[in-house]
């Protein structure tokens, strides 16, 4: 007779508008995590969130909430500055952690995160689930197969608008709690769907500047990434544009895919042109033929998460997973801050780039 397979009991830290997100995502696992507990500084508002839930317990205290539940997953929606040593707290307390984007604010605390796995053999996987619809698997299998050529060219926008009432939030705006601007907070979940698709970079030119928002960090970026098929890349993110909308366009020998959305897409959000002089109809054909639509949801990743769980495996949001996109965004600062093209690899121990993404450096206000 086989086992029922296992429930792992989860606990949710931070319970502010995120928090919702990854209710529904456990509610998506269909009885695989069951959420039984939250934390928050905020008496009132876990006290109401743990009733609307109907959570087992909530508490004010983190480290009491991890010492009372022993829970098999922790779940951290905090803001950002807390999401490392909170992480490491987690796993040392015996689970496996799923943690919102940025996973952290340096390669130094990526670089902790990692050795804190290694020591308790448990993993902190970040929140990225841009990676995780049944149409990006797609594409990847696609491109791997050869039918679309090389990677020649690429786009990647993160164009949103963020006002002044979204800065007046005590942590935002501040490189200390928020960790960066749109490129930390924002871009990133672009820019790692980006890298999940065309695969390790090599080369960084980048800027930032802030030009219209009263904050400490940046409200815009660009960068130029070369990777290392030998592919190009324009990258922009902002928090200063009206019209919003997340754009990543590839243009491989043979075709155009554009995946063009907000802040999640299924497979209608996808446009594939075939170049002229290809075989258009076999290329439709094969683009056309899709797996059942899975969308880029928060549910998606657990679910994905719950495998690792049970098979005891490293997430491909944890680790090096994690690194490559931390380290993207690192070599974007510093090639802004600096002036510098920067280099995978480049950025190490001794470098302020690594202890901090901004280097410890950048002031409030204008261009960086």
């Amino acid at each position: 007779m086989t086992n029922p397979p296992q429930t792992y009991r989860a606990v949710l830290a931070g319970t502010g508008s995120i928090a919702d997100a990854h209710v529904r995502a456990v509610e998506g696992t269909q009885g695989r995590v069951r959420l039984v507990a939250a934390a928050d500084l905020d008496a009132a508002r876990v006290r109401d969130f743990g009733a609307k839930h109907h959570l087992e317990a909530t508490f004010t205290d983190y480290a009491e909430m991890l010492r009372v539940v022993r829970p098999d997953l922790v779940i951290i929606a905090t803001p950002p500055a807390q999401h490392a040593t909170m992480s490491i707290a987690a796993m040392e307390a015996g689970a496996w952690v799923w943690c919102e984007k940025p996973l952290c604010g340096s390669l130094a605390e990526v670089d902790a995160i990692t050795a804190a796995e290694a020591r308790t053999g448990k993993f902190t996987s970040s929140v990225f689930q841009m990676r995780f619809a049944s149409s990006t698997a797609h594409l990847k299998a696609l491109a791997a197969s050869g039918q679309l050529g090389r990677p020649l060219v690429a786009v990647c926008n993160t164009l949103w608008f963020r006002d002044a009432a979204y800065y007046a939030v005590p942590w935002r705006g501040k490189w200390a709690n928020e960790l960066g601007g749109p490129t930390m907070g924002l871009g990133i979940h672009a820019m790692d769907h980006l890298l999940h698709l065309l695969g390790d970079w090599v080369e960084v030119r980048g800027m930032a500047a802030t030009l219209d928002r009263a904050i400490e960090v940046e409200d815009v970026s660009l960068a130029i990434v070369t990777f290392a098929s030998g592919a190009v890349a324009s990258i922009v993110n902002s928090a200063l544009s009206p019209r919003q909308e997340t754009y990543v366009r590839l243009d491989f020998q043979k075709a155009t895919v554009e995946l063009t959305h907000l802040y999640a897409y299924t497979r209608e959000n996808w446009k594939f042109t075939a170049a002229p002089g290809t075989d258009e109809q076999s290329l439709q054909q094969a683009w056309q033929s899709f797996p059942p639509d899975v969308g880029s949801t928060h549910a998606a990743q657990l679910i994905e998460l719950v495998t690792n769980m049970d098979t005891g495996t490293r997430p491909i949001t944890s680790g090096p997973g994690a690194r490559r996109t931390i380290e993207l965004l690192s070599a974007i600062y510093k090639s802004a801050f600096t002036g510098e093209v920067v280099r995978a690899g480049s950025i190490a121990t001794g470098d302020a780039f690594y202890a901090a993404v901004n280097g410890g450096g950048p002031k409030a206000g204008g261009q960086r």
